[in-house]
This record gives structure tokens, C-alpha cells and sequence, in this order.
């Protein structure tokens, strides 16, 4: 019988995507504005600039173990307490100008200081769009009122609880909110899955794991034997990750649930 309903954060509950490519498109257009750069063009080029300066930082395997995206590297400060988030926390500032000067100067444009300024605009306008997907409260009101819920987030404490506090009714909603930097790895590590459970006084097969990601969120939950169920919004193509169930958008859990 299924006791509790683990969720991730990003792209499941929280359209994090959506609130990338707002903040990329409000700071584009500051570029824009200076000096009639192409935004669309410009976005392209920083995430290029962007994902390949990030992988060849020694921080990589960290970021990666944890579960942190070039993009949120992009306006996160990881002012966390282990010395991998320390190292992180200070090559950010570098990180963001290079990105910003290296997408510029892509097209034409050889500034470090308007690099600079794009680098520090880009953290403002991500904070002033935390997106929730329309069905995501209806949801969680709903569900709330029969199973227990958790949160399983990848990313760094701080970060993650800053989305959180940007969007404040999200989080009464959990029991436990359990995010990789505090725990130690990520998903798909199976050991997060396992300490939700331990938290909860739970056994594998009283829970279910609802996440956007194949290669985090299910193949995790597979690895602990918790029922998965992929949210494919966007009609991906499925990989070898099977999950237990698939649905097109949030409300269709119910009809999972039910199915249990």
C-alpha cells in the first residue's frame, strides 16, 4: 500500500526551464539594447560557452555526483559548508563573466565589462521568475490529504533553498525535504532514495517517486525498488531507464495511484 509520494523539484514541480530561458531572455535583451546584438543568438552562445567552461572546471565530477547544471551555476552563489561547494563558490564570479564575455564575443562583441555586467544582471532577473506549473498545486492539495509527501532535489542546499524560498507555498507541503549537497551524492545514487525512507519509517514498496528525469529520478528509484513514475511532458523519446509508469502531466498520478 502506498504510504508516501516522492517528488523532485525542478522541471517536476518547478518549471525551472522556463525561468532559465526568462532570465536569459530578459538579459539578452540588456545586450541587445548596447550594442543590437541578435538575443536569440546571444542565449545560444552563452550556454555553449557556458556548458563547456563549466566541464573543465576540477569542480565538474562534484557538480555532476551532486547534481548541479551548468545554468544554475550560472546565478548560484554555493555558500555551503563542505569544501567542494567552497571551491565552487569561488570560481561562480570567473565562471560567470567568461561565459558571458565568451558568448558575446562569439558574435563579434570583445567586452569583459558589459561580460561582467551580464554576468551579474543574469542572477537578478533568474531570481525574479520562479515558474510552477499550472497543475502543481492542485496536486499537491490534493494528495496532501492522503499520502505523505517528500522532496528529493538534487542540487546545492543553498540554492535549492533559495527556489524554495521564491516560491514560499511549496514547501508546507513536505515532510522531508531532502536535497543531494546536504546528503552527499545525488540521484541516481539509490542511497538517497533510501535515507527517504528511513526518514519516513518506510519500506521500498510504500512509496512512489514522481520525477521529469530518466536518468536521475527513475533510474534512482528503480535502484532502490520504489515504484517510478516518469513525467514526460515534453514527449521524450524513452532511453533504457524503464520506468514503472508515464504520464503526460501532473494529474495524471491519480490515475496511477488508483492503478495501485
Amino acid at each position: 500500500m502506498i504510504k508516501a509520494i516522492f517528488f523532485d523539484l525542478d522541471d517536476t514541480l518547478l518549471w525551472d526551464q522556463k525561468s532559465v530561458k526568462e532570465a536569459f531572455a530578459a538579459t539578452c535583451k540588456t545586450a541587445e539594447e548596447r550594442c543590437g546584438l541578435d538575443p536569440d543568438h546571444l542565449e545560444q552562445a552563452v550556454r555553449e560557452s557556458a556548458r563547456a567552461l563549466y566541464s573543465s572546471y576540477e569542480t565538474y565530477p562534484f557538480t555532476q555526483m551532486i547534481g548541479i547544471n551548468p545554468f544554475e551555476g550560472l546565478w548560484g552563489e554555493f555558500k555551503d559548508e563542505t569544501a567542494d561547494f567552497q571551491k565552487l563558490s569561488n570560481i561562480v564570479p570567473t565562471y560567470r563573466k567568461d561565459a558571458w564575455t565568451l558568448g558575446l564575443k562569439q558574435l563579434g562583441i570583445d567586452d569583459p565589462d558589459l561580460g561582467s555586467e551580464l554576468g551579474e544582471l543574469f542572477p537578478q532577473n533568474r531570481r525574479k521568475v520562479p515558474f510552477v506549473y499550472d497543475d502543481t498545486f492542485q496536486v499537491l492539495d490534493t494528495l496532501t490529504k492522503d499520502y505523505r509527501l517528500v522532496l528529493i532535489t538534487n542540487g546545492s542546499p543553498s540554492l535549492q533553498n533559495i527556489k524554495l524560498t521564491i516560491t514560499p507555498e511549496l514547501r508546507p507541503y513536505f515532510e522531508e525535504i531532502i536535497i543531494s549537497g546536504d546528503y552527499g551524492k545525488g540521484k541516481p545514487d539509490k542511497g538517497i532514495f533510501e535515507h527517504a525512507l528511513s526518514l519516513m519509517s518506510l519500506h521500498n514498496d510504500e512509496a512512489i517517486m514522481v520525477g521529469d528525469n530518466l536518468n536521475t529520478d527513475i533510474l534512482g528509484a528503480n535502484r532502490a525498488g520504489i515504484k517510478s513514475v516518469w513525467i514526460n511532458r515534453e514527449q521524450k523519446e524513452r532511453n533504457e531507464v524503464v520506468p514503472s509508469f508515464e504520464i503526460q502531466q501532473l494529474t495524471n498520478v491519480y490515475d496511477v495511484l488508483k492503478d495501485l
